[in-house]
């Protein structure tokens, strides 16, 4: 079991004079081997985060001590992605695929997989399992969900390039789908809900974010950004007008943006610093007045010479001011 780390590393020091590089932000290690967590959710009425698992596709749980514990396992899940814990507080909800990052892929269910599923907060016990599968042909992702104010779920697909909706019954559809969206590799992936009326959702292989009013879906506008966010990953609506973008794929940090016209453009006004040191960060979750951060390190993945990480950190986001 691990606790927070704050971890310096010393500089070479040269005849007596030593230097010591700047420290990263606080981080919460726990010990899950081989999971390779990609989602991530605090809950505050349990004072727990709940952790998704990209390679073996269960769900966990790590308390503020850095325990962490399977809270549901299920290995026809292969790879399990955003989280979100419903608005009523007693369930759970996951993305499900198998996007070729889990130990038990195989032929029938590679990029075709694609489900959202929900379990008891308390038991673990799987609530309920929608196959979002046959909305749209073609190759499937689930990567990321966010709920409305009428407890609707909204899901993308980074295959696909599609955002599905799911009723509080569980009656699934096909809610926006556009050529702005469509790319090659990973596309749609962040997503969140505003009190205002809208989505708003992020493009990984285009580095875009894209705006869906809830009652015109089929009018997606770009949000109009003076830079690109390739890798950009997890979504956090911080207020009504400042959104916290979670960037991975060698870029490997976390920009705050801010909006004075309903979303229509936006601008970053802070980001966090190299010396942070994130690896692979995925999705983040706000707990009190904090942000932190999950380190995937899926990076590893791809590389078949890695040794499989056993240890997995959850990161405090601190800004620094542009």
């Amino acid at each position: 079991m691990k606790v927070f780390s704050y971890i310096a590393i010393a500089a070479v020091g040269i005849a007596t004079i030593a230097a010591t590089s700047p420290e990263p932000s606080p981080r919460l290690e726990f010990d899950a081997p081989g999971s390779y967590p990609e989602g991530l959710v605090y809950n505050k009425a349990a004072n727990v985060y709940y952790v998704s698992s990209a390679r073996l596709g269960s769900i966990g749980k790590v308390t503020p001590r850095g325990a962490y514990t399977v809270l549901h396992a299920d290995s026809t899940l292969k790879s399990t992605y955003g989280l979100k814990v419903h608005p009523d507080g007693k369930s759970l909800f996951a993305c499900v695929s198998d996007a070729n990052y889990s130990k038990y892929t195989n032929p029938a269910t590679r990029m075709k997989l694609a489900r959202l599923i929900s379990i008891d907060i308390n038991t673990g016990k799987k609530l309920s399992d929608v196959d979002l599968s046959r909305l749209v042909p073609g190759k499937h992702f689930i990567n990321d969900l966010a709920f409305d104010n009428m407890k609707n779920a909204y899901v993308t697909d980074s295959y696909a390039g599609a955002v599905y909706k799911v009723t509080p019954d569980g009656k699934a559809s096909l809610f926006a789908k556009d050529e702005m969206f469509k790319t090659e590799g990973v596309g749609l992936n962040g997503i969140v809900f505003h009190p205002d009326g809208y989505l708003v959702v992020d493009n990984s292989a285009k580095g875009q974010l894209f705006k869906i009013e809830l009652k015109n879906p089929s009018q997606v506008k770009k949000i109009a950004i003076d830079q690109y966010f390739l890798g950009a990953d997890g979504l956090l609506l911080g207020d009504r007008n400042t959104l916290t973008m979670v960037v991975n794929g060698g870029i490997d940090k976390i920009y705050k943006l801010s909006s004075n016209d309903n979303w229509t453009s936006a601008k970053v006004i802070a980001s966090t610093q190299t010396e942070d040191r994130f690896t692979y960060p995925s999705t983040a979750t706000q707990n009190g007045n904090d942000i932190w951060v999950m380190n995937a390190q899926l990076s590893q993945l791809l590389d078949s010479n890695a040794v499989p990480v056993k240890t997995f950190a959850i990161q405090k986001v601190i800004y620094k001011p542009l």
